[in-house]
């Protein structure tokens, strides 16, 4: 398995941006399909985002999509979450997700998970 890191949450105004990163350990990085996922309090974890382990397929919820973006650059094992017209109903924490099955919009194909980073958006 691989070990993920998020960092990048924070407070935002609405319509504000920011960038998620997810660094992952190990060399098996390019490996794996990776995932965004988020929980608001007393919601189920959803897929945000997802990215093909060459990064050239994305996908993403239809409620971030035009939104959003992932990415991933293989040569510093890291994940990103660019995230543009921030919403109140985006704050969540925000989970990065490893799996072998590629653009699986299912957290429980997803082995490995960080810990998570808080996303607040103020209205």
């Amino acid at each position: 398995q691989v070990q993920l890191i998020e960092s990048g949450g924070g407070l935002v105004q609405a319509g504000g941006s920011l960038r998620l990163s997810c660094a992952a350990s190990g060399r098996t990085f390019s490996t794996y399909a990776m995932g965004w996922f988020r929980q608001a309090p007393g919601k189920e974890r959803e897929f945000v985002a997802g990215i093909s382990r060459s990064g050239i397929t994305r996908n993403f919820a239809p409620s971030v999509a035009g939104r959003f973006t992932i990415s991933r650059d293989n040569t510093k094992n890291t994940v990103y979450l660019q995230m543009n017209s921030l919403k109140p109903e985006d704050t969540a924490v925000y989970y990065c997700a490893a799996g072998r099955m590629e653009l699986s919009r299912d957290k429980g194909d997803f082995g490995s998970w960080g810990l998570g980073t808080q996303v607040t958006v103020s209205s």
